[in-house]
């Protein structure tokens, strides 16, 4: 066997030694991933049950915080609200009577005017037909009064 031959097959030797060596560190770390993907699918596991529940109470605690403030604040409107209605409400019925009386008055004022013009139209027409005798002028009406 000459030297070239024997150093030929040390190198083979050494070189299915390493080879052996690394698929071993390639084994181990196939087998440490392996395992850390297990570790990973139950760690997924757990949160996929833990985690509806948990953003689901982070989600309500969220609201309650933010919907109280403001259902506090619509309350506060409506209670505005329903006391300026009434206020208005009771400005209408007050506007309705007020108008109610302005008419009232009115209708007085118009049969106070109509009546005195009837008695002046009778007074004439007692003139133009020459009724004197219950035609006193102003002077003997006062006269008549005192």
């Amino acid at each position: 066997m000459d030297d070239q031959a024997l150093e030929r097959a040390k190198q083979r030797i050494a070189a299915a030694r390493e080879g052996r060596n690394e698929e071993g560190r390639f084994e181990a770390a196939l087998r440490r991933s392996r395992e850390e993907v297990e570790a990973l699918g139950a760690a997924a596991l757990t949160l996929e049950a833990a985690l509806p529940g948990q953003v689901g109470e982070a989600v309500q605690e969220g609201l309650r915080r933010e919907v109280l403030p403001v259902a506090r604040n619509l309350g506060e409107i409506k209670g505005l609200l329903n006391n300026a209605i009434g206020r208005l409400e009771r400005m209408e019925q007050e506007l309705i009577a007020e108008r109610n009386a302005r008419l009232d008055d009115l209708t007085l004022l118009v049969d106070l005017i109509s009546s005195g013009w009837k008695g002046v139209d009778r007074r004439l027409e007692r003139l133009e037909q020459g009724d004197t005798a219950n035609v006193l002028s102003l002077q003997d009406h006062r006269a008549a009064a005192s």
